[in-house]
């Protein structure tokens, strides 16, 4: 049995379950005790081998070459100074983006030892920046837990950097060293003045034959990350400056004191949330070298934010702690309305879905041996975590809910209506299949199918209108390609429960076409059409329909996007013709090449496309739907931001009219092509 198996079962064994046990050694509300009492020197450096095959392979230690790699250079360096911070020794970082898109990361930690490495006969800060695996993390005392627990960031980023340099105060000294061409010392480490401070600065710029694709770092980027550690390490403070335009220089500070419950306001806040209970749940527990930490909050919202760390290291595929969380919440749930008599004897158990309806939680757990899938640690895998996270949030939420018997209510009545919705939405869904409207065998009637039946030879354009639907049913080629017309005004997901989306005469269709469901019986393998292609007008309306569509298609049919099924056609915006000659413009600046081509703007005819409607079914062909020729941009999700895309969605399609208004003007500067 694999993970991804072990952990579904222990998320709905709490369905189950008669009893939960419960570990009668786990400290409840103690923080682990990160500090080390043993110096950290020369000695507590141990090589496991060279750093030969990084610039071949770079994918293997950093995920990919493209923008996420780019920016994770940074993570691992930031990491380390975090490191030195649950060590106790480091309370600010300071990171820049200088010109050229050079890093600088600072620290006022411990810094990395100087000293003489014995079994490579180098100076340690040589060692951990040349050599893979070296590093103080594999069973020396200089750290108890780390998010670097492979011990190949520094050294990894040295190898994929142009150059890199590293100074280092200790002992009333500071020393320095440049690394060249990835990570080819330029001169031994050396001394080059005094300092009564101790830390690491390093500085380094990516190597363009690595990062092909861009070497410009995204201040918002490494905004998000930063901010995001600054929250999970209470007191700590991080300092993100953008120094690379003299003239407009952008500087941050994170530093929160609250820790998980001030993410968690910042969480339902950002989006505009209405919190059930003002002050966030907060809980903490230490178990030997393990501590989970825990806050939560209920707001009037229908979807869930979890968002979870193992040594600070955002795990985007869950893991271990999420499965305790899931397992323990819904048996609290169960037991604490049984025991108060919210749910009757009668009533069903509610659901992990039904009780997690409208929760934000921030799950932290600390251990010194963290086993990881991968080198990017997406998730955890350490089995134990599971008991202690399943304990602390037992124990403690069903005393809170005893001792703040009106925030419960308000709680319990959220999950009983979700449950009840869930209900109805399970019921429609019955009604549906006896009526025949899930089977495959019965299709929409607008619908117009394809002949090809291998779906990944298949395509499904969903078209705005029924003119349009009608001209792209005549220029499609009916061998792989499908037409589904909508019309009218679509549900907004955003504000619904599933219950009212399962009936829908807008998005059902929609469910039929793709053959797969929604929601909980959602199954990707049951997809007809390789790739769903969102073909709406190049107009206000048209991107009001698209993000429509997305939106349903990001919180019921979220592996579509995932998985890369999800394009946004690219109609063109301009005709610009000249007799006989014809050419397709899909930005002013193309329009402006053709009429230049064609002999400027009063010798040739312009049309501006304000709708598909407009173009008949061989322009549609030419233009949007011809494999050879068309434009199509695919919708995917960067897991590592996945959280702020939630916020996005929730922000713009949620019922608070302020978030949405910030948000307008904060990226107002950023829109083109404005159709006024």
């Amino acid at each position: 049995m694999d993970n991804n198996e072990n952990n579904e079962i222990l998320e709905e064994s709490a369905d189950n379950q008669d009893e939960l046990v419960l570990d009668e050694d786990i400290e409840l509300d103690k923080d682990m005790n990160t500090k080390v009492t043993e110096e950290y020197d020369a000695s507590q450096i141990q090589v496991l081998e060279g750093l030969e095959a990084v610039r071949k392979r770079p994918g293997m230690y950093i995920g990919s070459t493209g923008p996420r790699g780019l920016h994770h250079l940074v993570y691992e360096i930031v990491d380390n100074s975090i490191d030195e911070a649950l060590a106790g020794f480091c309370t600010n970082i300071d990171v820049e983006i200088l010109p050229g898109d050079v890093i600088s990361v600072k620290d006022n930690g411990r810094g990395i030892p100087v000293g003489m490495n014995e079994k490579m006969g180098i100076s340690t800060v040589t060692v951990v920046l040349t050599v893979l695996h070296a590093g103080g993390k594999f069973g020396g005392s200089g750290y108890k837990v780390s998010g670097g627990l492979h011990g190949v960031g520094s050294s990894v980023v040295n190898a994929l950097s142009e150059w890199l340099e590293v100074e280092v105060s200790q002992n009333g000294h500071v020393y320095r060293q440049r690394f060249s061409n990835g990570g080819h010392p330029d001169y031994d480490l050396k001394e080059i003045g005094e300092s009564s401070a101790t830390g690491t600065t390093i500085r380094f710029k990516p190597d363009p034959e690595i990062f092909r694709e861009t070497t410009v770092y995204d201040f918002e980027t490494l905004e998000r990350h930063l901010r995001e550690s600054a929250f999970l390490n209470a007191g700590l403070c991080i300092t993100l400056a953008d120094r690379r335009d003299p003239e407009n220089e952008i500087e941050h500070t994170y530093c929160y004191e609250g820790g998980l419950s001030s993410f968690v306001d910042y969480l339902t806040v950002s989006r505009g949330q209405t919190p059930l209970h003002e002050t966030p749940i907060h809980f903490s527990a230490m178990h030997g070298d393990r501590s989970a930490e825990i806050a939560m909050q209920y707001t009037d919202s229908y979807n869930e934010t979890m968002l979870s760390f193992a040594n600070n290291v955002r795990t985007v595929d869950g893991g271990t702690h999420e499965t305790g969380f899931k397992t323990a919440l819904t048996r609290v749930f169960n037991d604490y309305g049984r025991k108060y008599s919210i749910l009757k004897d009668g009533d069903k158990k509610l659901s992990g879905d039904d009780v997690r309806e409208g929760l934000t939680v921030v799950i932290s757990v600390k251990l010194t041996e963290a086993q990881f899938e991968g080198q990017t640690k997406g998730k955890l895998g350490n089995t134990d975590i599971t008991q202690l996270v399943s304990t602390t949030v037992y124990e403690k939420l069903m005393t809170y809910f005893e001792e703040n018997p009106a925030v419960a209510k308000a709680i319990f009545s959220k999950a009983l209506d979700a449950s009840r919705a869930r209900e109805a939405a399970r019921k429609a869904r019955e009604l549906a299949r006896r009526k025949s409207v899930l089977d495959s065998n019965s299709l929409p009637g607008k619908l117009a199918d394809c002949t090809e039946r291998d779906a990944e030879r298949t395509e499904l354009y969903i078209v705005e209108g029924d003119s349009a639907g009608g001209s792209a049913k005549e220029g499609r080629d009916r061998r792989f390609q499908a037409i589904l017309p909508l019309w009218g005004k679509m549900l907004n997901v955003e504000k619904a429960r599933l219950d009212r989306v399962i009936g829908n005469e807008k998005l059902m269709p929609i469910v039929i076409a793709l053959g797969t469901g929604i929601g909980d019986e959602f199954d990707i393998t049951k997809l007809r059409y390789n790739k769903i292609v969102i073909m709406a007008d190049a107009d206000v309306d048209g991107a009001h329909i698209r993000t429509l569509l997305l939106t349903f298609f990001f919180r019921y049919m979220r592996p579509l996007i995932e998985q890369g099924h999800v394009y946004l056609a690219q109609p063109p915006l301009f005709k610009v013709s000249k007799g006989k000659k014809i050419r397709y413009a899909f930005s002013d600046e193309e329009r402006d090449e053709f009429m230049a081509e064609f002999g400027g703007s009063g010798s040739c005819d312009i049309q501006r496309y304000k709708g598909l409607g407009e173009m008949d079914a061989e322009q549609l062909w030419e233009t949007t739907m011809d494999p050879e020729k068309r434009i199509l941009k695919r919708v995917m999700i960067d897991e590592e931001n996945s959280s702020e895309i939630d916020v996005t969605f929730t922000t713009l399609m949620g019922d608070k009219v302020e978030p949405r208004r910030e948000f307008i003007e904060e990226n107002a500067k950023y829109v083109q092509n404005l159709d006024i």
